[in-house]
């Protein structure tokens, strides 16, 4: 943009001058040929006088020499010849000899300018003055070059000018770019200083509105999840009264089990909608950010999000198995020996260990099998969970978040946010025990700084979630 006006002020700028420059020019040079001839022709009548009185050679040339110091003016008597150097052709000098006329015409090299004088006898003389080509051009080139000058001035200055003009609307919507490329990767704060034009002044402050807005409709919205979150430890509290009046019973430890883990699953929903706005690596995937683009070096070193994803899907597997067993479920898991670090929290392999063990228990009959993997390839843990159940008919389409007949699809939904996160993916397909196979890559996380240990998440309950 900047380019363009600076540009488009050179273009109009430039044809102004032209438009100017060119008749002036000329204009000038006609001027000073005028001038010139203008003045031969006054030097040639100024010497009529003198003839009237005297035609002696002598005083003839000293007058000559006082009117015309280049020695071009040439005096032509009857009977004497030419008192100078004659540069007039013949048939012209001779033209105004007999018809008596003045002549000023151009000739090869110059201007000619011929005054007939009438002498006492009926004689005629003739005063000649030749004016050069230089003469008649003389100032013109540096009238010119003047006008040039000027001339590459006003265009410089008025390309300059938009220039300035452009650099400070295109600094203005640079400024607007990039605060919104930071508010769509989830910088909330991140604010504009209107300038610039009017309309870009305003454009800014009407992005700072909608900005502000968005905050407070956000918070508005997570202190209303905390809310609701709080108005379900009343069922909450009935559920515990009533594990305890079961006290004894073969279902007592199980269902006490389950509302302990229910209660901190509340909590910590409560903690985390009441905690100041951000954006994790998950949120980062929800809002359609590259994979890892834009995480910044701190990311890149391996000051986020980290964890041991093979030690999450043991403690998940783990509390899934004992409702494996309640439903004569075969649970098979496989853990690599390897280390599994990936650049999320805790909670969020959890999110989606939950979530696709979870779908498993939801869409096939009790009795099916299920087994559990974590493997490790040089760049990426695949965490790969499998069932024997009827399978998904449409991989494409379960991968999109409510298209799938009688289900939401918010756990595959999860899962491949969560691997998009990390630069991984999600693949569907026939497992050996006759269902499903969901693979989820998650690229390995980079090795941590010195003296910088890996986060966990701080809210994680004593008993692993179910979502």
């Amino acid at each position: 943009m900047r380019r363009s006006l600076a540009g488009v002020a050179l273009a109009v700028t430039s044809m102004v001058a032209l438009s100017f420059l060119i008749p002036l020019a000329l204009l000038v040079m006609s001027l000073v040929r005028e001038q010139g001839v203008t003045e031969a022709e006054q030097r040639a009548a100024a010497l009529a006088p003198v003839l009237a009185l005297t035609t002696e050679p002598a005083a003839l040339r000293e007058s000559a020499a006082s009117l015309d110091g280049g020695e071009h003016l040439v005096v032509h008597l009857p009977d004497a010849g030419a008192l100078g150097r004659s540069k007039a052709p013949a048939a012209l000098l001779e033209r105004a000899r007999t018809g008596r006329e003045s002549i000023s015409q151009e000739v090869p090299g110059g201007w000619m300018c011929l005054q007939p004088v009438v002498l006492p006898g009926d004689r005629v003389a003739v005063v000649e003055n030749f004016v050069p080509e230089q003469e008649l051009t003389r100032g013109v080139a540096e009238s010119w070059a003047v006008m040039t000058f000027l001339a590459v001035g006003l265009i410089a200055g008025s390309v300059l000018v938009a220039d300035r003009l452009g650099a400070k609307v295109v600094r203005s919507s640079k400024r607007l770019a990039q605060a919104s490329r930071a508010l769509g990767e989830g910088d909330l704060d991140t604010r504009v200083d209107p300038m610039g034009p009017k309309e870009l002044r305003e454009a800014g402050v009407a992005f700072n509105a909608m900005a502000h807005r968005m905050t407070e409709l956000l918070a508005v919205e997570r202190e209303l999840v905390a809310d609701l979150s709080h108005r379900l430890r009343t069922p909450l509290t009935a559920l515990h009264l009533a594990s305890e009046r079961m006290a004894g019973t073969p279902e007592s430890a199980r269902v006490e089990a389950a509302v302990g883990e229910l209660e901190a699953e509340l909590e910590a929903i409560i903690a985390a909608a009441r905690t100041p706005l951000a954006v994790g690596p998950m949120g980062q995937g929800l809002l359609g950010a590259e994979p890892t683009a834009g995480r910044g070096p701190s990311a890149a070193a391996g000051a986020g999000p980290r964890c041991e994803a093979a030690e999450v899907v043991r403690g998940r597997t783990a509390f899934w198995t004992v409702l494996a067993g309640h439903q004569e479920r075969e649970c098979s898991l496989d853990l690599t020996p390897e280390p599994t670090p990936v650049a999320l929290s805790e909670d969020d392999v959890a999110a989606v260990a939950d979530a696709l063990i979870g779908n498993v228990f939801r869409h096939t009959p009790p009795g099916t099998p299920l087994g559990v993997r974590v493997v490790r390839s040089a760049l990426a843990v695949e965490l790969v969970v499998e069932d024997g159940g009827p399978g998904i008919p449409d991989p494409d389409r379960a991968l999109s978040r409510g298209s799938s007949t009688g289900s939401t699809g918010l756990g595959l939904d999860i899962a491949h946010r969560a691997a998009a996160a990390t630069g991984g993916s999600v693949r569907i397909g026939r497992s050996p025990l006759g269902g499903a196979h969901i693979a989820v890559s998650f690229a390995l996380a980079p090795a941590p700084l010195p003296g910088r240990g890996p986060r966990t998440s701080r809210r994680r309950p004593a008993w692993p979630r179910r979502r």
